[in-house]
């Protein structure tokens, strides 16, 4: 039985291929029209599916989309109505659209698929599961468990923001939800808004902005904008959010609580900035544990899966997987929307046709997240032949010896082998390395590489069985969706008696690893194995030879704005357009200086 899985029209587009209870292939849309978070219909990324699994549209026996997207009109009614005369101008902006396009999805998506030109579908077998259906579906289906408690938590999915349910053999079923406009995803995103970033896209710089605050403000949050009670359940005062009617996320009266405006984006960051961030961290983690702990208590399982965007915070993750009650925990890497493609297409497969769903066996069905367009050595020396660049194709041992070498001598050194990985992180297929041990490696990367803000922290690739010499982890961490601290005995002492703070605390060398070592001590960590990724473990393990450090810099191939690169024409620009020094890909190594 092969599905289609679609995410589509809100953020993060994306396409997923199930053939029976095997994902074939996913991938998301931004990767292929360069357009970051593209929402979309994911026509490239279909197209890419079909032709991964060798199918036309025709011989796909479903389409499954992985939201409702009448319940979610019903929502935005409901709430227009709710808060009248309030939001009209919002109401103005956003019904229209709905009228004209998305209350109409079936026959959009009919429409879509047949403009592919390669088949038809019956409407009749275009499904549409609940949202957080497909994000626990996706979270739970391709776990190592075969029975496990889910926890789903992100902005809202139809009326649903946070939700607990069972996963058991092929069935997932949903027990308890908290209902917009409540909801942890939509606090975060306001603070991601309020401190003067993109929402659905800052909220990564506020979880890095966070270790260099205090958590001055999390009274103030706890007394006046969210209600926590003792089950991890909770409510927000909407009177300081202007998210359900409005065209921004806070109002004035959360500007006077806080004492000022909505950060200008072009502003420096003050202290206050960094000390919101630790603060609204702070209540995060502390919700998302209380959640963890209730779910616990009333399903009695060791095993916990946890998705939705909510699920891509790792510190967060951290606390749960070391302070929690379960004792094993699996986060789908694509927690977000794009992975609700994937999650929509095995729950058709599962609970429409009745496929079982195999054995586990102790590790994940995800394929390393390596889902994605992989290139041969022909189309990518086609490419690099038709812009006239400068390469060297060494045999495989001098190939890793010689970008080990590079590395170890502070050369940043971009990494595309195999397929593109699925979900917001580089796993060492499209990848920029450098070396963790470097003092300066970390600002390098961010202004000359990356061209983003400066406090924002890098990870570890770490090979598997030399976790332990570096990070307080006892676990893996294969999807770098799990932060820990770094080992006491690797750590500088610093001198307490200069007053530091803020940025300025980027100075200080913490660690003989300071690349990747956060300024609370803190990495996020990927733990390398063979079975996974043996190429990108090839070269932790030669670069473990050559310098006695088996781990690297892994941050994502791509500068700030654009997603991750996808192709060997998307390498070859971000490698041209920085002051990267050298390109791994395919079996070719190009050298900065040669070009």
């Amino acid at each position: 039985m092969i599905t289609l899985g679609i995410s589509a029209f809100y953020h993060d587009s994306a396409a997923a291929i199930v053939r029976d209870a095997t994902i074939v292939a996913a991938a998301q849309e931004e990767r292929f029209t360069r357009e970051k978070a593209d929402s979309g219909f994911p026509v490239q990324s279909i197209e890419y599916c079909l032709n991964a699994a060798g199918v036309t549209i025709n011989e796909v026996d479903y389409i499954s989309f992985y939201d409702k997207p009448l319940l979610t009109f019903n929502r935005l009614l409901e709430t227009y109505l709710a808060f009248a005369p309030y939001g009209f101008p919002s109401f103005m902006k956003s019904i229209p659209v709905w009228l004209k396009e998305k209350i109409f999805q079936k026959g959009l998506i009919e429409k879509e698929l047949g403009a592919l030109g390669n088949g038809e579908i019956d409407p009749d077998r275009i499904l549409f599961n609940f949202h957080h259906h497909s994000h626990a579906a996706s979270a739970f289906y391709p776990s190592p468990f075969g029975k496990a408690a889910i926890l789903v938590m992100d902005g809202v999915g139809e009326w649903a923001t946070t939700s607990t349910g069972l996963g058991d053999g092929a069935n997932v079923r949903m027990t308890k939800e908290i209902r917009f406009p409540h909801s942890l995803g939509m606090l975060y995103s306001a603070f991601t808004y309020y401190l003067g970033f993109k929402i659905n896209d800052g909220e990564y710089k506020i979880m890095g902005l966070a270790p260099y605050g205090e958590p001055r403000y999390v009274d103030q949050i706890r007394d006046n904008l969210v209600d926590i009670h003792s089950d991890g359940s909770f409510h927000l005062n909407m009177r300081y959010f202007n998210y359900c009617t409005g065209l921004t996320m806070t109002n004035e009266r959360f500007d006077r609580l806080f004492g000022a405006p909505p950060r200008n984006p072009a502003a420096p960051l003050e202290q206050r900035d960094m000390d919101l961030a630790r603060s609204v961290q702070a209540v995060t983690e502390e919700i998302v544990l209380a959640l963890s702990r209730s779910l616990h208590r009333e399903t009695g399982l060791d095993n916990l899966c946890l998705a939705g965007g909510v699920a891509l915070n790792c510190v967060a993750n951290g606390r749960v997987i070391h302070e929690g009650p379960f004792e094993n925990v699996w986060i789908q890497p694509a927690a977000g929307d794009a992975g609700g493609a994937v999650g929509a297409a095995l729950a058709a497969n599962h609970l429409n046709g009745d496929i079982p769903r195999p054995e586990t066996s102790g590790t994940d069905s995800m394929n390393g997240s390596y889902l994605g367009p992989e290139y041969s050595d022909e189309e990518i020396r086609s490419f690099l032949d038709s812009v006239g660049a400068s390469y060297d194709q060494p045999g495989e041992e001098t190939y890793l010896s010689d970008v080990a070498a590079a590395l170890a001598d502070e050369k940043i050194v971009g990494w595309f082998q195999g397929r593109m990985e699925f979900g917001p992180r580089a796993l060492g297929n499209r990848s920029i390395l450098g070396d963790a041990r470097s003092e300066s490696m970390q600002q390098v990367l961010n202004l000359k590489i990356k061209y983003r803000e400066s406090f924002r922290p890098f990870a570890p690739a770490v090979l598997r069985e030399d976790t332990n010499k570096y990070f307080d982890l006892s676990g893996e961490s294969p999807y770098m969706l799990v932060v820990a601290p770094v080992k006491h005995e690797r750590r500088n002492e610093i001198d307490e008696t200069q007053e530091v703070s803020g940025i300025a605390k980027l100075n200080q060398i913490r660690s003989d690893i300071p690349a990747v070592t956060h300024v609370d001590y803190s990495a996020r960590i990927q733990t390398v194995t063979e079975d996974t990724n043996p190429k990108f473990r090839h070269l932790l393990e030669e670069f473990r030879r050559q310098t006695g450090y088996g781990l690297l810099v892994n941050t994502s191939f791509n500068v700030r704005d654009e997603p991750i690169v996808c192709s060997p024409k998307d390498a070859w620009r971000c490698f041209m357009g920085t002051e990267m020094d050298m390109l791994a890909i395919g079996s070719f190594i190009l050298r900065k200086a040669n070009q």
